[in-house]
């Protein structure tokens, strides 16, 4: 699999899914999610209302992942990722690692062929911006790909591109 870093808008990515630093919520946040949330229109909020009637009326729980169509995005589709919150003591990289893990099963489940990842829980939720990068640099290394033959990190500053691009090129030997 081709994975790439780069700094931008992951609302504007032309990939078939774009995965959402969500809550357990589902119905929008601050930073990623807010700005997926936005990006996509009413009708994500729609979709995630209904995925919380009906298979996930307690939320998606920490670490696992869950589709919706992409609406207003460019992408086809959203997983939606809950990422362990390191300042409410969910300090378990396993819950970080599975993230990742679940949402690329998540990808290929839908038949896609590329995927964009924000940098899950280094915001708000505390996580060290170089422990997110091994752990999700490593999952998709690891990942024996199906569908997907592209994955990238779209990272919001170039200081976080930078990290992830020199621990990448260290886990990649």
């Amino acid at each position: 699999m081709q994975i790439t870093i780069t700094t931008g808008d992951i609302t504007r990515r032309d990939t078939d899914v774009i995965v959402n630093a969500a809550n357990s919520s589902l119905l929008g946040g601050g930073g990623v999610d807010g700005a997926i949330h936005r990006a996509a229109g009413p009708k994500l909020l729609a979709a995630c209302r209904e995925l919380r009637r009906t298979s996930l009326p307690q939320g998606l729980p920490t670490g696992l992942s869950v589709a919706t169509e992409a609406f207003d995005l460019p992408a086809r589709w959203v997983v939606h990722t809950v990422g362990p919150n390191a300042g409410a003591g969910e300090t378990d990289p396993e819950l970080l690692r599975s993230c990742f893990r679940t949402a690329l099963a998540a990808a290929e489940e839908l038949g896609a062929e590329s995927i964009s990842f924000p940098a899950v829980s280094a915001g708000v939720y505390g996580w060290d911006p170089e422990t997110v990068a091994d752990i999700g640099l490593q999952e998709l290394l690891d990942h024996q790909p199906g569908t997907l033959q592209r994955a990238e990190f779209v990272l919001f500053t170039d200081h976080l591109a930078g990290i992830f691009s020199r621990r990448y090129r260290e886990l990649a030997g």
